[in-house]
């Protein structure tokens, strides 16, 4: 993902909403948000290219997600995938503060990496980028937060923005369709706001809005996910591939224990 905003115990009736926007190459083989066919607990989407995913929940409740962390210049082809972080979160038992122990000591093999890993609105964050932070690998307590591709709730336009309307839309009940129109902004940042990330100076012009809609990069699906005080869980994803391609999946399910 490259933008996730996330609201956790925000509204009394929703412990949990994700909207998330994963940008990627257009080349790179994907599936859509599914029950996986070899865990159909898993509802995801999936990289068919490295196995994992960006972004999932399952049927109790567990989800995670991955941003990369933006530094060009620390690129490795020989780096392990950053989506199976979220994909062996999801197919396991492990608590999220259990799981980011047992990440920790291998969390240098990767490139930059933020990590989301929760159970409903039990959530922690941890970034291989984010030594010193005092929300890294810490439950993040009730509230509204955003991640792009530098640290949580770092200043981006983006971020600042996103949040901004999703709090809006949930104090005025917004459904799913509502909150997906906040992934849809095509605003770029003014140039004096733009981050300087070692990109050049007109790709992060063009990475600086929420939906991106490059030439052989951007936005490939946005996400919403909802989780109800009673456990009902809506899934709605908007998956896109240029020039006209558009596929819309809806999953709803009820939280097992």
């Amino acid at each position: 993902m490259c933008l996730i905003v996330f609201a956790l115990e925000a509204r009394a009736d929703l412990p949990l909403v994700i909207a998330a926007n994963r940008d990627e190459y257009y080349t790179r083989p994907t599936a859509p948000a599914a029950p996986w066919p070899d865990a159909p607990h898993v509802i995801a989407g999936r990289d068919l290219q490295a196995g994992g995913t960006w972004l999932g929940i399952t049927t109790r409740g567990r989800w995670a997600a991955v941003t990369n962390f933006r530094e060009p210049q620390q690129q490795r082809r020989d780096a392990p995938s950053r989506g199976r972080l979220v994909a062996d979160f999801l197919l396991g038992d492990l608590s999220p503060a259990e799981y980011l122990e047992a990440i920790r000591p291998r969390a240098h093999e990767y490139v930059g990496f933020n990590l989301l890993v929760g159970e409903l609105a039990s959530v922690r964050w941890f970034s291989n980028r984010g030594e010193g932070h005092p929300l890294n690998g810490a439950e993040l307590p009730p509230g509204v937060y955003g991640l792009s591709n530098h640290l949580l709730d770092t200043p981006w336009p983006k971020v600042v923005e996103g949040k901004r309307d999703l709090e809006e839309a949930l104090a005025a009940g917004a459904g799913p369709d509502e909150l997906m129109q906040i992934l849809l902004d095509r605003t770029l940042a003014a140039e004096a706001d733009l981050p300087q990330t070692g990109v050049p100076r007109d790709l992060e012009r063009a990475l600086s809005a929420r939906f991106i809609a490059g030439v052989d990069y951007g936005t490939r699906c946005s996400t919403v996910i909802r989780v109800d005080r009673d456990g009902h869980v809506l899934l709605l994803e908007r998956s896109f591939l240029p020039p006209d391609e558009l596929e819309l999946v809806r999953h709803e399910f009820e939280l097992t224990t």
